[in-house]
């Protein structure tokens, strides 16, 4: 293929005489996103490695750039000379650090004496944050104190830096999007189209199949470490892609529905705090619910103000009998009602990452396996074994790190973790987050399980499709307060789209 800016020629990788990577060829031509998809494990994350210099490939392996050979394995401070710049799910960004500390960094404009010519970097760093499109994100701002979608956009920024210094070349997203609401991936696409209008290319690794197909060009499908297919991302449908990808035909993504039963397990009312003002709800044993809305409409602040973690300033809650004042309220208080969370960022807020899966699931029932202040650890690692089953996580290991572990199989050990405590209720905030096709199939098949035995679920996301398939009623939110419930026929990805953008009469006169 002409106008290649890169080609990597047969690379491998193997640990501990397990081959992960095998034989890959991958190539990005100039002006094109070509994504690179498969299940956690398929050898994604590793050649990326490889091609920061994170990893050596296996002899035998070759990468040009531009048409330059490149030695391996590639310095890892080099990449930037070389043309390749590197946008990661995590950023790479220093919180304690200013926007343009981040950005400027190695390249600082300098006086005599070597002063820093702060007003010259000032102004750089305003030039390179307009280019995609952030202008109102102060330079002298801390990295910290930003959105996730200021944070990602200013990590593109920098890599667009990096490729200026080269004149072209390749940016590596590796899952940019995973934290991402849907409007800070549509202005993150924006940028993207920049890059490649202006001769580069991108290199885009996701686990979202829709964003394959709406900013794509080509597709490589990674399974077990080999390369399956190389394809035009128009000429795939969605299904077909996930075949490719898990490498058998999908009967259904998501599980039958199954019946809701008349009892109440939760009943709130006029819960307010966050974002949220007088909302009521109640839950119905065997039922799933759906909250949503654009971001920052208030509905991502439900699960918390309902578990004791938000900062609730009116409501009450009533489970199992028990009527508590939301205020009052906290997460001890709610596993003692039969509540738990699962929230956004699994990582940070859902599991403890340096843990063993073991101390993770058996946390908040270790007392279970205590005595005398003495825990019983056969007793322990026997009941974490039987979850680790139960939710297949892989590998199946209770010594395993948590933070080694998938984002799929860290999501299943959080739900593991609160399953173990028998709830009633489920309260999740976007659950699929970062989750590969494979292992959401999974997470839906447990959520469908645990209303099966008689729980209750509220989701709060901006997965339509996942909501309309899963739910039983969407309820869609605009400036703090439910303004829509679909349930029925009615509730379908295009209706619960139609009501978070739907202008209000008001709005209409005001406008």
């Amino acid at each position: 293929m002409t106008n290649e800016l890169l080609a990597a020629r047969n690379f491998s990788k193997s640990f501990y005489g397990r081959e992960v990577l095998r034989g890959l060829d991958f190539t990005v031509v100039a002006g094109e996103v070509h994504a690179l998809v498969g299940q956690n494990g398929s050898g994604k994350s590793t050649f990326i490695k490889c091609l920061s210099g994170y990893h050596a490939p296996e002899p035998g392996a070759e990468l040009s750039v531009a048409g330059s050979a490149v030695p391996l394995p590639i310095d890892p401070t080099k990449s930037r000379v070389l043309g390749i710049a590197f946008v990661h799910q995590q950023l790479g960004l220093a919180d304690n650090l200013t926007v343009l500390e981040n950005l400027q960094v190695g390249r600082f404009r300098t006086g005599a004496g070597w002063r820093i010519r702060w007003r010259d970097n000032e102004a750089e760093v305003r030039r390179a944050l307009a280019r995609v499109g952030v202008e109102n994100v102060s330079p002298n701002a801390l990295a910290g104190s930003l959105s996730e979608v200021q944070r990602a956009m200013v990590a593109v920024a920098r890599a667009f830096q990096e490729l200026d210094e080269v004149g072209s070349g390749v940016i590596v997203l590796d899952e940019p999007t995973a934290y991402l609401p849907r409007d800070g991936v549509e202005h993150l696409f924006e940028a993207v189209g920049r890059v490649t209008a202006a001769g580069s290319g991108v290199l885009f690794v996701t686990h979202r199949l829709d964003e394959v197909r709406q900013v794509a060009d080509r597709v490589t499908v990674l399974r077990d470490g080999m390369r399956v297919a190389t394809v035009d991302a128009a000429s795939l449908g969605e299904r077909d892609l996930v075949e490719l990808i898990v490498g058998r035909s999908l009967s259904e993504l998501y599980p039958v529905a199954g019946d809701v039963r008349e009892d109440v397990v939760l009943e709130a009312e006029n819960v307010s705090g966050d974002n949220v003002s007088d909302f009521s709800l109640r839950l119905h044993r065997g039922e799933t619910v759906g909250v949503t809305g654009l971001v920052g409409m208030g509905q991502e602040s439900i699960p918390h103000l309902l578990f004791g973690s938000g900062f609730a300033t009116g409501g009450r809650l009533a489970v199992s009998g028990t009527t508590v004042a939301l205020p009052s309220l906290r997460p001890r208080k709610a596993m003692k009602l039969g509540l738990s969370l699962v929230p956004a960022d699994r990582l940070k807020n859902g599991g403890v990452g340096l843990a063993s899966v073991r101390e993770n699931v058996t946390m908040p029932v270790l007392d279970t396996y205590s005595r005398f202040g003495r825990i019983n650890h056969r007793l322990e690692r026997r009941a974490a074994m039987e979850r680790i089953d139960e939710l297949q996580v892989r590998p199946p290991d209770p010594e395993h790190t948590f933070a080694e572990l998938s984002g799929g199989n860290q999501q299943k050990v959080v739900l593991a973790k609160w399953f173990a405590t028998e709830p009633s209720v489920l309260l999740m905030h976007e659950p699929t987050q970062g989750v590969d096709v494979g292992a959401r199939q999974e997470v839906f098949r447990h959520i469908r399980g645990f209303t099966e035995r008689g729980g209750a679920v509220l989701i709060a996301s901006t997965e339509h499709e996942d909501l309309a398939n899963l739910c039983d009623r969407v309820i869609v939110f605009r400036d703090g307060r439910p303004t829509a419930e679909l349930l029925g026929e009615q509730l379908t990805p295009e209706a619960i789209v139609e009501q978070a953008f739907l202008v209000t009469p008001t709005e209409r006169r005001s406008a």
